[in-house]
């Protein structure tokens, strides 16, 4: 189908809310399931080890309890949009911070290893859920002059909770005398790492009640008095609020609600739009970045990096993570989505080679030689980086941005399970391709890293200051 949709006459193009602050914190608590993400990918980095123990798994088991969340994830993601096309996505974000708290508890408390992975699979659906949730609601309620950045706080979120988690977990650990099985307030240390997600859960869900609807939804559902305040209330009285609610009606009359029907078409299944952000999120995984934050002391001790020094440089990595996701924040709405996505497709091709080299030595007396080691950790460090001021947030604005209104939810959703099913491949195979050839397995994300250039090149197009009604 053609679009038809026309230049926005209301003025929202050009608009500015009165009160920024207050659209600030309205993204910032929907992106609250980001930081929850995050903050999910590294506690569980500080418990693999005591997993590991008490269980008394080998590697290829261990990754399947680790990675099976992200299968909960790809179908949390794959059913947000239907549920919030339908219940509106405050009420999604309420639903998934009940989830994230259940799994929280339950995560804290197994009875066994069936029931540790049964919890996570349940906070893995919440995850879903708040990814596609947070990204399409942001898009929905920011102006357009300020939406690649509000947009970029879904992956600032994320990058925030993983350095946060890893401090916890330094403080939990060294409350138990530094081991992951100490006894802290009658649970063995790694427990209580997984417990205290209950806070930051419960304050999403508590943030959830004080943002508004998406006044989107808000038309869909009939309500536009309520839509119009809340337009008003994010993009300032200046504009024409009769002529911009007339905007989005219109759009919706000619776009009817998104199902997965809507997506077929074209060549190969999907329409090709769908594709791209399918694309898209393949690439942002098969680069490798969640093995830094799932794996990251495990893969430093296996090049002989004392244990404490490990997760020394976790906590760098994070740190890097956060200034990479800040230089996004500040250069994505000034030069656009696909040029950073192309300077940081090359600076990840650059760390990853060097990581591949480094990895190619051979071991001496257990460790890498200091050289190669100096080159390993300062390439991850780069890799990180590149991944953060590109990628890690380009990503997110895109798939918030990119598809027509009659398909954004449901094509956000495929998109972002697609996502999460590269990511549980990603991590359920990085043990056994770690134990065949550390080398080998950077060389294969170096690979994909070279290919997603000639794929934002050719298929990815710039959404940089459009209006969402002007897309596809």
């Amino acid at each position: 189908m053609t679009s038809t949709a026309q230049a926005p006459q209301s003025g929202a193009r050009s608009a500015h809310p009165e009160h920024l602050g207050h659209v600030i914190f309205i993204a910032a608590a929907a992106a609250m399931g980001g930081f929850l993400f995050g903050y999910d990918s590294a506690v569980i980095n500080g418990a693999v080890e005591a997993i590991r123990s008490r269980y008394d798994i080998g590697s290829a088991a261990l990754a399947q309890v680790i990675a099976i969340a992200l299968i909960g994830c790809a179908i949390g993601a794959a059913t947000a949009g239907r549920i919030a096309d339908r219940i509106g996505r405050i009420r999604c974000m309420q639903i998934a911070a009940v989830l994230f708290t259940i799994s929280a508890v339950g995560s804290a408390l197994p009875f066994a290893l069936w029931d540790l992975a049964f919890w996570r699979i349940i906070g893995g659906f919440a995850i879903g859920m708040a990814s596609v949730i947070g990204p399409a609601y942001i898009a929905e309620v920011a102006p357009a002059a300020y939406r690649g950045r509000l947009g970029s706080f879904q992956q600032a979120a994320i990058v925030i909770g993983i350095a946060i988690s890893q401090l916890v977990n330094w403080g939990i650990l060294n409350a138990a005398g530094g081991d992951q099985r100490g006894n802290l307030m009658g649970l063995e240390a790694w427990q209580v790492m997984l417990g205290v997600m209950v806070v930051p859960a419960v304050l999403y869900g508590l943030l959830s009640f004080a943002i508004p609807e998406s006044p989107r939804f808000l038309i869909s559902a009939g309500r536009q008095d309520r839509a119009r305040e809340v337009l008003k209330e994010v993009e300032g009285d200046k504009i024409d609020l009769n002529a911009r609610v007339a905007e989005i009606e219109h759009a919706m009359k000619r776009e009817h609600k998104s199902t997965f029907k809507d997506l077929l078409g074209g060549s190969f299944f999907f329409k090709p739009i769908v594709w791209v952000g399918i694309g898209l999120s393949v690439f942002q995984q098969f680069v490798g970045i969640n093995v830094a934050f799932y794996y990251s002391s495990t893969l430093w001790q296996s090049v002989g990096v004392d244990p404490t020094d490990s997760f020394f440089y976790s906590f760098t990595t994070s740190i890097i993570n956060i200034v990479g996701t800040v230089i996004a924040m500040i250069f994505v709405d000034r030069i656009g989505r696909k040029p950073l996505a192309l300077i940081g497709s090359v600076g990840m091709v650059i760390g990853l080679g060097l990581e591949a080299w480094a990895f190619s030595f051979d071991l001496v007396d257990g460790k890498l030689p200091a050289t190669q080691g100096w080159v390993a950790l300062i390439a991850a460090h780069i890799f990180v980086l590149f991944f953060a001021l590109s990628w890690g947030v380009v990503v997110w604005v895109f798939l918030g941005e990119m598809f027509p209104n009659r398909i954004r939810a449901a094509a956000l959703g495929v998109a972002a399970s697609a996502q999460w099913i590269a990511n549980w491949a990603i991590t359920a195979s990085f043990p056994s391709l770690a134990d065949w050839n550390l080398s080998a397995t950077y060389v294969i994300y170096t690979i994909f890293a070279a290919l997603s250039i000639p794929f934002v090149l050719k298929y990815v197009k710039e959404t940089k200051g459009k209006a969402l009604e002007e897309m596809g």
